[in-house]
């Protein structure tokens, strides 16, 4: 295993293998024009291509990757359900300071090399000559922007910092030696640093200063950000300039960027058009710069259309929106819709995951909820087998929650830790949580007389998981507990847990399923109100105790020192030993109630469609979905 500083310079000297060469190890290649651009280059509006990218490029040798080269051009369209989700298009682009590669190892990739020292000091190397997308340099005055004027203006982020910029109570020491480097410095180990940067939501510690410094009120003009701010309708200049910052939103077609295709769609519309970005960093080793695809259309669609349009033909690359359910539909219309349905597995530690909330505003429901017996009798009422039969034809594999045997620390015996069927058993656990008395329809009673009603909510928007709850629904009923399902929108769904208001919910188990020694296993302790169990305990230490509650069970107490022991580890065995116990109290603890995971995830592809992996892995976080198979390097064929 290897040390952090060890580590890092080994992950540093992995490009310089052949499938993905920094320009620096080799001669850039002859570079080719892009045809989209080229009437602009003609016209004396862009400069030609060997001007727009940087001077150390990534080079990308698709043969050697087992893909083939590819030719720039054509429109991709794909689908989304909310306005909200063009951000999909940061998160598929997946251009990152650091990013992982297919082997989810991480390479540096907008950076041209970091160096990591002890986990304490981080010296991030930007590429000389790279450009965001309207042709102004890419330098360290776009670190030292966010830093000291947007992070640690008051005015603009009232909060500070990023929280995971923060160790121990700590902000690090960050300076800017010169035009391509920066530094973060910490007292304190900050081992999740380069993870937290190569995130599928990636934390954007740069910005555009030359664009956003006309809307900061220490730079712009007084007068004419006046009448901005007017013309805008905001409050203040803080609030017009939050307004035009969205990176991750990526709605404002202004904002500069460097991901691989650019917002060229103003305002909310049906259709968003995408196009890719003259001064991207990314070249093959024949010389034509990434991405192929000149454009990317994407649709917003209600939810039960993605589907059928899919099912007709209208997509290119398609797997936001589908369920394993839709599978027979979308195999029954390849011929005539001209496309392809592979099945890649998925990331999550769990498909179907239920949420007792522990922190709920009622005190006699959270005491049942916190009692483990409770949990566990929960657990063993459900018929997992039947529910992957129903909804997956076994294909999928029932268990509770815990990681997926693609990580080190997959255990067969916690996958199957309360998750067989036993209405006995259960039933025995509730009576001997005090909830022995029952009225006439057969329901349990709490201590105050109420039924034992458990009000599950949900978002609204996976026809598998009502479907799954049906059948929860009845085996519950055997062990006198009655379930009633509350669909919501998702956002009101997330506001109500966070408020303490909802009792229990449904979701997907921990994003990532596939966690190694070097992963951070802050997702499972009580650090963040988004595991939907301890949204009280999770606000309570985002907000260095401002708001939500400290931990008060013994279990959630030691996730948090363990979780502590890993951010200050010294060796991959302590923190494969932090991970370890950790995963043996959820197993035992059951704060979240697994159901089955490996459900198989459709990707539609059109058959025009080249270099789209037939297997893959759909996991949000690491993964970033289709970015890290990286859809620059995607191209459709004549």
């Amino acid at each position: 295993m290897f040390e952090p500083k060890r580590r890092s310079l080994f992950l540093a000297a992995s490009l310089v293998i052949a499938s993905l060469m920094p320009a620096g190890a080799n001669p850039i290649p002859p570079l080719q024009e892009s045809t989209f651009w080229q009437a602009e280059v003609d016209a004396g509006d862009l400069p030609p291509v060997n001007e727009r990218i940087p001077d150390e490029p990534i080079i990308v040798d698709m043969e050697a990757k087992g893909r083939e080269f590819g030719q720039q051009g054509g429109t991709l369209s794909t689908m989304v359900t909310r306005s909200k989700d063009i951000r999909q298009m940061v998160v598929y682009g997946y251009a990152r300071l650091v990013g992982y590669d297919e082997n989810y190892e991480l390479v540096p990739d907008l950076l041209a090399s970091y160096e990591n020292e002890n986990n304490r000091k981080f010296t991030l190397r930007l590429r000389p000559g790279h450009k965001w997308s309207d042709g102004a340099p890419f330098t360290s005055d776009d670190f030292k922007y966010w830093w000291e004027d947007v992070a640690n203006n008051p005015l603009l982020s009232p909060a500070g910092p990023l929280d995971f910029l923060r160790i121990e109570g700590e902000l690090p020491k960050v300076s800017f030696p010169d035009e391509l480097t920066v530094v973060y410095e910490w007292e304190h180990p900050n081992p999740n640093f380069l993870q937290s940067l190569a995130q599928a939501r990636p934390p954007f510690i740069y910005r555009p200063a030359h664009f956003l410094k006309d809307y900061h009120g220490d730079f712009a003009d007084a007068d004419a950000l006046a009448e901005k701010v007017e013309d805008a309708r905001v409050k203040s200049w803080a609030a017009l300039h939050n307004k035009r910052d969205n990176m991750y939103k990526f709605d404002n077609s202004e904002l500069p960027t460097l991901q691989p295709w650019i917002n060229a769609s103003a305002g909310k519309k049906i259709r968003h058009n995408f196009v890719r970005n003259p001064y991207y960093h990314r070249i093959d080793s024949n010389g034509v710069q990434l991405p192929y695809i000149d454009i990317v259309e994407m649709e917003i669609v209600a939810p039960g259309l993605v589907a059928a349009k899919s099912n007709a033909g209208e997509v290119d690359l398609q797997g936001r929106g589908l369920d394993f359910r839709d599978t027979s539909i979308l195999k029954k219309g390849e011929t005539d819709g001209n496309y392809k349905t592979n099945l890649w597995q998925t990331g999550v530690a769990s498909q179907i995951a239920i949420y007792p909330n522990l922190n709920y505003a009622d005190p006699v429901w959270r005491e049942i909820m916190r009692d483990v017996r409770v949990r566990r009798a929960l657990s063993l009422g459900i018929d997992r087998k039947t529910i992957n039969q129903a909804l997956y034809f076994k294909l999928a594999k029932p268990g509770s929650m815990t990681v997926l045997p693609a990580s080190p620390f997959f255990k067969q015996e916690l996958r199957d830790a309360w998750a067989a069927f036993d209405p006995e058993t259960a039933n025995a656990l509730l009576d001997e949580a005090g909830l022995d008395k029952r009225d006439g329809n057969g329901i349990r009673l709490l201590p105050d007389g109420r039924p034992m009603e458990i009000v599950i909510e949900t978002a609204g928007e996976r026809q598998e998981v009502e479907n799954a709850l049906q059948i929860v629904t009845d085996t519950w009923r055997e062990i006198g507990v009655k379930l009633v399902m509350r669909p919501l929108d998702r956002d009101i769904l997330r506001n109500r847990v966070y408020a303490g208001n909802t009792m229990a919910s449904v979701w997907f188990g921990w994003d990532n399923g596939i966690p190694q020694a070097y992963t951070s296993p802050d997702y499972l302790a009580p650090r963040h109100q988004e595991f939907l169990a301890w949204p009280k305990w999770g606000q309570h230490y985002q907000t260095n105790g401002d708001v939500g509650e400290a931990p008060d069970m013994p279990e959630a107490q030691r996730l948090m020192e363990l979780a502590l022991d890993w951010d200050r580890a010294d060796t991959d065995e302590q923190r494969a030993a932090a991970w370890t116990e950790m995963l043996d109290i959820h197993s035992e603890q059951l704060f979240g109630i697994g159901i089955l995971a490996e459900a198989p995830q459709p990707i539609v592809v059109s058959n025009r469609m080249r270099n789209v992996p037939k297997k893959g892995l759909w996991a949000w976080d690491p993964g970033a979905h289709f970015g890290v198979h990286r859809p620059d390097e995607f191209f459709m064929a004549e």
